[in-house]
């Protein structure tokens, strides 16, 4: 089993911090979430690339914790395939880079301009089993989350991926019953910065 309380880097002499980095940082900053950054970590240590959704046994996935400039709403998309209200995401496609993976699939499923990333730390991490569709069997996917902040503007485009988008206040979304149960937990994690 991976050392998930390694010593924390220097980053005035590092790049931006690897994966390994970023998923051990995440289980000193989550402890009680050091089980699911051990999964990502294993995952990540595999030989077969864990960046390409042709890996059925489970690959890499990225969203966007997208909030306004005010940090008070979140972007949400009612997700045309899964047919509910999540953060705007997707598939790493071979992109080793997860940030920027993130940044990227928000700026694409909402027409926003001027986003950017808070910071290359990650917000949340969560494996969540994607269900069987149509020639894909079920399959893992194992998300990074990143806060990405709006800019001025806020009016989105909705993409072909979505039905809907919607603004939603963080708090009013931390109390709600019917949200994804990880919705809520990203929902008090910003709460409680």
């Amino acid at each position: 089993m991976p050392n998930l309380f390694a010593p924390e880097v220097d980053m005035t002499t590092a790049q931006i911090p690897t994966l390994h980095e970023q998923f051990h940082a995440y289980a000193r900053r989550w402890p009680e979430e050091a089980a699911v950054a051990a999964q990502f970590l294993a995952l990540l240590d595999e030989a077969a690339n864990p960046f390409v959704r042709q890996r059925l046994a489970g690959h890499f996935t990225s969203s966007a914790w997208l909030v306004s400039g005010d940090g008070e709403r979140v972007l949400l998309t009612h997700h045309r395939k899964l047919q509910r209200w999540l953060q705007l995401g997707g598939h790493a496609d071979g992109e080793r880079d997860l940030a920027a993976v993130a940044l990227k699939e928000a700026e694409e499923e909402s027409g926003l301009p001027g986003l950017t990333l808070d910071s290359d730390e990650l917000f949340d991490l969560d494996r969540h089993w994607i269900p069987e569709r149509g020639e894909v069997p079920g399959h893992w996917h194992y998300d990074a989350r990143y806060v990405v902040r709006a800019g001025a503007v806020e009016a989105f485009v909705v993409s072909e991926e979505s039905l809907a988008l919607a603004w939603r206040p963080v708090r009013e979304l931390s109390a709600d019953p019917q949200a994804d149960e990880s919705m809520r937990r990203m929902a008090g994690k910003w709460l409680g910065r």
